[in-house]
C-alpha cells in the first residue's frame, strides 16, 4: 500500500447522470483491474473515503458516490429518500460503472447508513458486487439514546411546537463547530483527525448550509432508517442479510456510539459469507479512525476471494 498521507485534501468531484440523476463522484485513479465503490453514511458524504480510497487505488480504482440529498447530489423532485430508494440509485450507478470500466463487478463499500444501502444492493444484484465491507453497518439499533446523536437537541427538531425553535438554535451554529460535534461522536480518539481535515469538513458544512434541499434529505433519510429498522418478515434487514451470497467483511469499532458493537457477532453470523473484524480504540468510522486497518483486513479479502480461499 502507499503511505498513508493524513493532510490529503479530498478528491475532486465531478457530477456524472446515471439513470437520468445527477450524481456528485470523487474519483479516485487506479488500477483498471477493479474498481471500488463506496457509499458513506447518514450526515456523511464522499469526502468520508479519502484516506481508504487512496490506499486501496493501486488494486482498484475507486469512485466515491454522493447520495442523493448528501454532500453535493441535489436529489431530484420527488425522491423518497428512503433506503430503498437510496440502494435503486446504487445499483443504477453500478450499472453505468460496470458498462464503462468492463470490470463485470464491483468491490462495494459502505459505511453506516451506506452499509445498509450497500447490503441491500449487493441482495439485490449479487452479478453487479465481487465483495462486500460493511463498515458498522446500520442494522436495527432501537435503544432511545440521544448520545448517538451528535447535537442530542436532535431529538426535538422535529416535535410539534418546539421543534421549530430548536432547529433554528442548531442552524445557527457555526460549521466549525458542527463539524467538531460529529467527529466527537464518531471518533473514539478525536484528537487524532488533523487540523486541515478539520478545515476541509468545515468548509464542506458551510457549503451544504446554502442547500435549500440539504437538512430536509437528512430528516427524512433519518426517518427512513427508523422504518426500515421496525420493518418485520422479508423487508427486515436481518432477513436481507440471510440473502447475501457474495464474501463479505464487516467492520466495527468497539468504541462506536452510533450502532452498538453488539450488533457486530449477529451481523457476521447472519451474512452467508460473512466474516467480523472488530477494531479496538474505534469509533463509527472505521474507514476514517484506521484506515489502514481497515485497508489491509479488505485487501486480505480480495486477496482471498481471487484464490477461492475465502
Amino acid at each position: 500500500m502507499p503511505s498513508l498521507d493524513g493532510e490529503r485534501h479530498p478528491w475532486a468531484g465531478v457530477q456524472e447522470t446515471v439513470g437520468g440523476l445527477r450524481l456528485h463522484v470523487r474519483r479516485t485513479p487506479g488500477s483498471d483491474a477493479a474498481a471500488a465503490v463506496y457509499i458513506h453514511g447518514l450526515g456523511g458524504s464522499s469526502t468520508n473515503w479519502t484516506d481508504l480510497s487512496a490506499l486501496l487505488s493501486p488494486f482498484a480504482a475507486g469512485a466515491s458516490v454522493d447520495l442523493p440529498g448528501f454532500g453535493f447530489s441535489e436529489p431530484e423532485a420527488g425522491f423518497s429518500f428512503t433506503m430503498d430508494a437510496h440502494a435503486d440509485v446504487v445499483v443504477k450507478y453500478l450499472e453505468q460503472l460496470v458498462k464503462e470500466s468492463g470490470t463485470g463487478s464491483v468491490h462495494l463499500l459502505g459505511n453506516s447508513m451506506g452499509g445498509a444501502i450497500a447490503l441491500l444492493t449487493a441482495a439485490r444484484r449479487p452479478d453487479l458486487v465481487r465483495t462486500l465491507t460493511l463498515i458498522s453497518p446500520a442494522m436495527p439499533d432501537r435503544r432511545p439514546d440521544p448520545r448517538r446523536m451528535s447535537d442530542p437537541m436532535m431529538a426535538l427538531a422535529y416535535l410539534p411546537f418546539v421543534g421549530r425553535g430548536v432547529r433554528r438554535r442548531m442552524a445557527s451554529m457555526g460549521p466549525r463547530e458542527r463539524a467538531m460535534q460529529v467527529i466527537r461522536l464518531c471518533f473514539a480518539e478525536p484528537e487524532a483527525f488533523t487540523e486541515s481535515r478539520l478545515t476541509d469538513l468545515s468548509e464542506e458544512h458551510s457549503a451544504r448550509a446554502g442547500l435549500t434541499w440539504a437538512a430536509p434529505a437528512l430528516a427524512r433519510s433519518t426517518f427512513a432508517i427508523f422504518r426500515a429498522w421496525g420493518a418485520r418478515g422479508s423487508a427486515s434487514l436481518w432477513r436481507t442479510a440471510s440473502t447475501v451470497t457474495v464474501p463479505t467483511l464487516v467492520v466495527w469499532g468497539i468504541h462506536d456510539r452510533v450502532i452498538s458493537v453488539r450488533r457486530a457477532a449477529r451481523t457476521a453470523r447472519t451474512l452467508p459469507h460473512g466474516r467480523l473484524l472488530v477494531l479496538p480504540r474505534t469509533g463509527h468510522v472505521a474507514q476514517m479512525e484506521r484506515p489502514i486497518a481497515v485497508a489491509k483486513a479488505v485487501l486480505g479479502m480480495w486477496e482471498t476471494v481471487e484464490t477461492g480461499t475465502w
